[in-house]
């Protein structure tokens, strides 16, 4: 029996919507707005690439993993994609990554409520016990985002992966654990809180 279900998450300012085939032609444009693939030390899809990147999440939902097409309530339009993966349902932890957005929403409310509707799912209603996060060494600005939510950096896997050029990734490890889960919601709701 599957730890996570596959469903929909809705909040103010987004919607996760479980990946499918039907979303592949809105996340090829969402994808050429900031063109991130073009990123050496970024595993973003380019527009040719989407269908397989969609095939291969859904496949791999077959053993856990969970994928979501990001939804900007606002526009209404597809905005990227993030997902559950490694999922452990014996030792109730999961990876949350495979994160990319349209340059677009960036540095608006989209991440910030986006993890705190994954979190809050994970935490609360499947009582996990971890969390952890992956990103490429050079990936600044990955790093700087999941430090923002609070996750704490265990550790440099060196030498960890061979990419498709070649080049070989050092890869970043933090994780939220059960017990830092009530102040990492505590500060991302204050974060979605807008100024009068």
């Amino acid at each position: 029996m599957k730890w996570l279900s596959n469903s929909q998450l809705t909040g103010d300012f987004v919607t996760l919507e479980p990946l499918s085939v039907s979303h592949i032609q809105d996340l090829q444009q969402a994808v050429l707005d900031g063109e991130s693939w073009k990123l050496w030390f970024a595993s973003v899809p380019s527009p040719d690439a989407m269908t397989a990147y969609v095939d291969d999440a859904i496949l791999a939902a077959k053993n856990g993993d969970i994928a979501f097409a990001v939804r900007c309530n606002q526009t209404n339009n597809i905005v990227g994609t993030t997902r559950f993966y490694n999922v452990d349902s014996k030792h109730k932890r999961a990876m949350l990554g495979y994160t990319w957005y349209s340059s677009s929403v960036r540095r608006t409310p989209v991440n910030t409520e986006c993890k705190l509707l994954l979190l809050s799912y994970l935490f609360e209603k499947h009582s996990a016990i971890a969390v952890e996060f992956r990103t490429h060494f050079f990936n600044h600005n990955s790093r700087k985002a999941i430090e923002r939510l609070g996750a704490k950096q265990d550790g440099i896997l060196r030498n960890h992966q061979i990419l498709k050029d070649g080049s070989i990734r050092d890869t970043v490890v933090y994780s939220i654990i059960a017990t830092e889960w009530p102040t990492v919601r505590r500060h991302l709701q204050s974060k979605l809180i807008i100024p009068n």
